[in-house]
C-alpha cells in the first residue's frame, strides 16, 4: 500500500519469517554459533529458548539455509503429532516411499537405512522442531528414542529445539529426564538493545529497497524500543503502523506522535496515560482506512 510513497520494493516490516531480512544481531548470532558448534561436536539434541515474539521461526529457516550444502534437514513447523504422525512426517521429509499404513516399526527402520546412507554421503541428519513447547510427551519420547540410532563413534541424528520457555517445564517430568539428560547445549535468545534497534530499523529499511535519508526520528525510536522492550515482532507490527499513519497524513517521516498512535493502536488506549497524545490513540485506525480507501478509488480510476 505505501510501498510508492517510501520508495520501497517491499514492505518492510512485514510479520512473515523472510530469510532476506534476516539482522545478525548479537542474539540471533550467537545462537547460530551455538548450533553450529553443537553439530561439528557431534551433539544430539540442542536447544534454543525465546520467549514470543523474538524471531526463533526465522531463525530456524536462517539455519536451514545455512545447513542446506552440508545437511539433509527435515523442518517441523507444528510439532503437534503422535509418535506415528512424527515417525511418517520425517519419512515424508526425507523422501521415502511410505503409506499411511507403514507402520512405526518399519519406520523405523527406513529412517536408520537412510540415516546409513547419509552418513555414508558425510551428511548428517539434522530434525529442526519449531514450537517444540506443543510437542506432546509421548512424541518427545519417541523422539528420543529415535535418537538411538547411532554407531559406536558418532551420532546419526541431530535435533534442534526451538521453543518458548514453558518447554522446561515439560522437560521437568519424570517421563522426559532421559531425554533431559540428552539435551547438551542450550541457548536463550536476547532481544534487541537499543542500539541494535536502530540498526534493525535500518537493515529492513534497505532491504526492502528503501534509499532516502531516516524514517525514523530519534524520538520516535525511543518510543518504540520503550514500547516494544526490543521484541522483534512488536517493533515490526508497531513500525509498520507507524509508516502506514505516515503515509495517510502524506508524511515522509515517522516522529514521536505518529509513533505513540501506533503504540496505542497496538497496545490498547487504556494502557496509556491521559497526555497531550492521548488524542491520537485513535488516529492511526482512521488513518489506515483513509488510506485503504485511497488505494482502491485510485485501482478504479
Amino acid at each position: 500500500m505505501y510501498e510508492q510513497f517510501f520508495g520501497f520494493k517491499e514492505k518492510p516490516f512485514s510479520l512473515t519469517p523472510d530469510t532476506e531480512f534476516f539482522y545478525r544481531h548479537a542474539g540471533h548470532q550467537e545462537a547460530l554459533n551455538v548450533l553450529l558448534v553443537a553439530l561439528r561436536n557431534g551433539e544430539g539434541f540442542v536447544r534454543v529458548i525465546g520467549e514470543v515474539g523474538t524471531g526463533k521461526t526465522l531463525l530456524c529457516r536462517q539455519l536451514l539455509k545455512v545447513l542446506s550444502d552440508d545437511c539433509a534437514t527435515v523442518y517441523l513447523p507444528n510439532p503437534l503429532f503422535t509418535p506415528h504422525e512424527l515417525y511418517q512426517a520425517i519419512a515424508s521429509e526425507l523422501e521415502l516411499t511410505i503409506t499411511e499404513q507403514t507402520s512405526v516399526q518399519r519406520l523405523y527402520q527406513m529412517i536408520l537405512q537412510e540415516l546409513i546412507r547419509l552418513r555414508d554421503q558425510d551428511r548428517p541428519l539434522v530434525v529442526i522442531i519449531d514450537e517444540a513447547q506443543a510437542m506432546p510427551l509421548k512424541t518427545l519420547e519417541a523422539l528420543r528414542l529415535l535418537s538411538n540410532l547411532e554407531t559406536e563413534k558418532e551420532k546419526l541424528l541431530h535435533v534442534f529445539f526451538f521453543t518458548q520457555p514453558e518447554f522446561e517445564q515439560r522437560l521437568a517430568k519424570p517421563q522426559l529426564r532421559q531425554l533431559l539428560q540428552r539435551i547438551s547445549f542450550s541457548y536463550q535468545l536476547s532481544t534487541l538493545s537499543q542500539a541494535e534497534l536502530t540498526a534493525y530499523l535500518e537493515h529492513r529499511l534497505r532491504v526492502a529497497g528503501y534509499q532516502g535519508g531516516p524514517l525514523f526520528d530519534a524520538a520516535a525510536v525511543r518510543q518504540l524500543y520503550k514500547a516494544s522492550n526490543g521484541v522483534p515482532r512488536l517493533i515490526n507490527l508497531m513500525a509498520h503502523k507507524a509508516l502506514m499513519s505516515a503515509y495517510g497524513k502524506g508524511l515522509h517521516r515517522v516522529d514521536r506522535r505518529i509513533m505513540q498512535a501506533a503504540i496505542a493502536d497496538t497496545k490498547g488506549a487504556d494502557s496509556l496515560p491521559k497526555s497531550g497524545f492521548y488524542e491520537s490513540v485513535s488516529e492511526i485506525g482512521a488513518v489506515v482506512l483513509l488510506a485503504i480507501v485511497t488505494l482502491l478509488l485510485l485501482r478504479l480510476l
